[in-house]
């Protein structure tokens, strides 16, 4: 446990960085916390090169368990329009992060043994669109308000151009695209800490 400590530390750092940030808009599609929570696929691949799937789903659990812990925190401060959290995003967020974070592991397993940038690129763009559409869906679709009857999420379901030039689609979903974006975006440029990380580490471990 104590060779992954760092790992662990890092993933709950990120998760309760971007449970802060989220509350902040940044433009009028996106929040703070987009620029952050996709760090989390950075060090679950890095956990996940260094050593193997078994600790990196160690490290992703105690990240679930960080983002629960936060997620009950929010349910409890009350802001200007309720709970800063509701039940539908506590859900979403929970869902979203452990099914992506868990096929990230094991998508980056199976590609291990390729070019050194496949594993990483390709286990966090699937890993990534998985998680935008698990948590946009359950935390705003109309289509789920049986999930949480009292949460009034008619806003987000108010009829827009697709961030704000494209086809007529609700305000949900063009969240969820500019939230994509990013994370595709940053899947990129994570390439670069990724390969830097590995190879200070790997020496280590034998």
């Amino acid at each position: 446990m104590t060779r992954i400590l760092p790992g662990i530390l890092a993933m709950a750092a990120i998760v309760v960085a971007s449970n802060i940030l989220v509350q902040f808009l940044f433009g009028q599609w996106l929040t703070w916390g987009a620029f952050t929570y996709p760090l989390a696929f950075l060090v679950t691949d890095v956990m996940n090169r260094v050593y193997g799937p078994g600790p990196a789903r160690k490290v992703v659990f105690a990240g679930f368990v960080v983002g629960v812990a936060c997620s009950f925190v929010g349910t409890r401060i009350v802001g200007e329009f309720g709970p800063l959290v509701t039940l539908r995003i506590a859900m979403g967020s929970g869902l979203a992060f452990l099914a992506a974070q868990m096929l990230d592991v094991a998508i980056f397993d199976r590609l291990r043994a390729g070019r050194w940038w496949r594993a990483p690129l390709v286990s966090t763009l699937v890993g990534s669109s998985i998680d935008t559409a698990i948590f946009f869906t359950i935390a705003f679709s109309a289509a789920l308000s049986f999930l949480e009857p009292g949460n009034d999420v008619s806003w987000a379901n108010e009829v827009l151009p697709l961030l704000g030039a494209g086809p007529v689609v609700p305000l949900w979903v063009s969240l969820a695209v500019a939230d994509w974006l990013v994370k595709l975006s940053l899947a990129l440029v994570a390439l670069v800490p990724f390969r830097i990380i590995v190879a200070k580490l790997v020496p280590q471990v034998a």
